[in-house]
């Protein structure tokens, strides 16, 4: 049984992805579940997270979002039993790679998948869909009548963001990053208030939604990055697609709330004067917070998450950017891909 693994360099720099047999999984024991993998979602490994961890080594596994068949549980297990068809997300530390044709894993990174959802769909949406919810509502409390900027709404976590945005009854600003993903937007319905083409370089996200929102500003803000220094500091990509900082800070209004996937954000003083005279929070979406906070709440938190999230796509809430699914002999190719963020629909491999 072969599984996929990354190795890094010791410079840490170059990341390499392996095919390596694995032994046989231990006996199932006490909360344990043994899983026939059927789908397996493919997302960038945070590496220097790993490392800030502790929990670096030799060959890590690769592959977190997986659905499958229970095949076996331990004797505490209390929620599945044998041929329920699940879906979850492996632990940080788990030792099983997803892109692997069976793992074992603690029932309570599981929830049931809905029988109208494929496996595709169900592994596909799962993580994407626990980071719009951090997102949206633990970090930003979404309601209705709320105005949201989602920066890229084109990309697998965008799409996911805005449809849980207009579930709540939000209006709904974006920014497209080429003009296929302009026509993708625009085709959205209910309809998005305001598609924003900043492909070009020359659209003004700032002054694009102070005058969607009659000069208010916008309640919750979720980037996708942003630029933190002048325009001789920034490499050329990032000059293009990317606001500036202070772009965000402007376009927000009373109150409102900045969600940002930047780790390294920087706020000088009067950044932080002017987010203090708004009442503005600035909140750090973080791939991993369940895994990182206090186990026993963090998964009572990722749980009811999950089944909400299987709930949206079996009732048609959520419908993910896909691409066609692929075979395992085709993922360390496809990994490569996906590692250096060169995909822009979700990339799953189906056993």
């Amino acid at each position: 049984m072969k599984g996929l693994y990354f190795q890094q360099s010791s410079t840490n720099e170059e990341i390499t992805f392996v095919f390596q047999e694995r032994e046989n999984l231990p006996v199932t024991e006490d909360n344990y579940v043994k899983l026939q993998v059927k789908a397996c979602a493919l997302s960038q490994i945070n590496t220097k997270l790993l490392a800030e961890m502790k929990m670096e080594k030799e060959f890590f596994p690769v592959g977190r979002e997986v659905a499958g068949i229970v095949l076996d549980v331990g004797s505490k297990v209390s929620f599945f039993q044998p041929d329920d068809e699940v879906v979850g997300i492996l632990p940080l530390d788990s030792e099983d790679p997803g892109l692997c044709e069976a793992v074992r894993v603690h029932e309570h990174y599981l929830v049931h998948k809905p029988e109208k959802v494929t496996w595709t769909e169900a592994a596909g949406t799962i993580r994407d869909g626990l980071r719009v919810y951090t997102a949206l509502h633990y970090l930003s409390h979404l309601s209705p009548g709320k105005s949201v900027l989602i920066m890229d709404g084109a990309s697998a976590l965008g799409t996911i963001a805005i449809q849980l945005a207009h579930h709540r009854g939000a209006k709904v600003i974006s920014t497209a990053c080429s003009l296929e993903d302009k026509q993708f937007l625009e085709r959205f319905r209910p309809p998005i208030a305001r598609v924003i083409d900043v492909s070009n370089g020359k659209a003004h996200v700032a002054e694009s939604c102070l005058e969607e929102t009659g000069g208010l500003g916008v309640d919750i803000v979720l980037d996708a990055g942003v630029r933190l220094y002048s325009k001789d500091d920034e490499p050329a990509e990032k000059l293009q697609l990317l606001p500036h900082k202070h772009d965000i800070i402007t376009l927000l209004g009373v109150g409102g709330h900045w969600v940002t996937t930047e780790e390294n954000l920087q706020l000088d003083p009067p950044d932080s004067h002017c987010l203090f005279l708004k009442g503005a929070a600035v909140a750090f979406l973080n791939d991993e917070v369940w895994n990182l906070s206090n186990v026993q709440q963090g998964n009572l938190f990722q749980l009811r998450i999950l089944k909400d999230v299987m709930e949206k796509l079996s009732t048609g809430v959520f419908r993910p950017q896909l691409d066609e699914p692929i075979p395992l002999y085709e993922a360390k190719v496809t990994m490569e891909v996906v590692q250096k963020n060169q995909g822009r629909k979700k990339q799953v491999v189906q056993f």
